[in-house]
């Protein structure tokens, strides 16, 4: 004889199906918590291990000299030359404002130095003197390149795992101790970037040829003064 289905059995298995489902849902709950405490434990580890390399980074780097503090007198500033392409205004000391984003071994983007502070991005107020480029860091430490140690500026895209436009960032070279340094600096008017570069290769082609400084009219002038 066929057996008919009850409904009150009906009911009864749907009643356990839904109550597998809900001890099932619970089961997955744990498992992703589960996930998700790990995770967290491998970006900590990661956080702690990049912390490591940055001191041992820092470490390497110890034989750098103090960076360079501005002079009580800088010199005259150097005034920026006017140009539509640019927010420059002629007659106007050359400054920037913007964000500092780090500084590499030269020619190496990178190979990024930490050592004084140099690895720490942020805003930064840059001027242009007679004696140097003034580098005016709120939150970090402030520097000073001097002119004798400025050996040429340009426009690039990338410094220190940055990576910006073409043309995006306006990158200083220069000397401490026996290190050439690329500093990378961008404007919030990136457009001054070219009047920076134009004006540091001429002041870096100043500083190193040796006519100008053997030149009887700069020597006089020097002494009028």
């Amino acid at each position: 004889m066929t057996s008919v289905n009850h409904p009150v059995a009906g009911l009864a298995g749907f009643a356990g199906l839904a109550a597998e489902q809900k001890s099932q849902d619970v089961t997955d709950w744990a498992a992703r918590i589960g996930w998700v405490v790990g995770l967290l434990l491998v970006i900590a580890l990661v956080y702690w291990l990049m912390r490591e390399g940055w001191k041992w980074r820092g470490t390497l780097q110890g034989d750098l000299p103090e960076l360079p503090q501005a002079p009580s007198e800088p010199g005259d500033p150097r005034l920026a030359h006017p140009s539509p392409a640019t927010t420059l205004k002629g007659n106007e000391p050359l400054r920037l404002s913007g964000r500092y984003h780090g500084s590499t071994t030269a020619g190496q983007w990178l190979d990024r130095i930490v050592a004084h502070g140099l690895g720490t991005r942020s805003r930064v107020e840059l001027t242009l003197a007679d004696q140097g480029v003034s580098v005016v860091r709120p939150g970090a430490q402030d520097f000073f390149i001097p002119a004798a140690q400025l050996r040429g500026a340009r426009l690039d895209k990338g410094i220190a795992g940055k990576v910006l436009a073409e043309g995006g960032l306006l990158v200083i070279t220069w000397q401490l101790g026996e290190k050439l340094i690329d500093s990378g600096f961008r404007s919030d008017h990136a457009a001054d970037h070219p009047a920076w570069v134009d004006a540091l290769t001429t002041s870096d082609s100043d500083q190193n040829n040796p006519s100008n400084q053997n030149n009887p009219s700069n020597q006089t002038e020097g002494a009028e003064r």
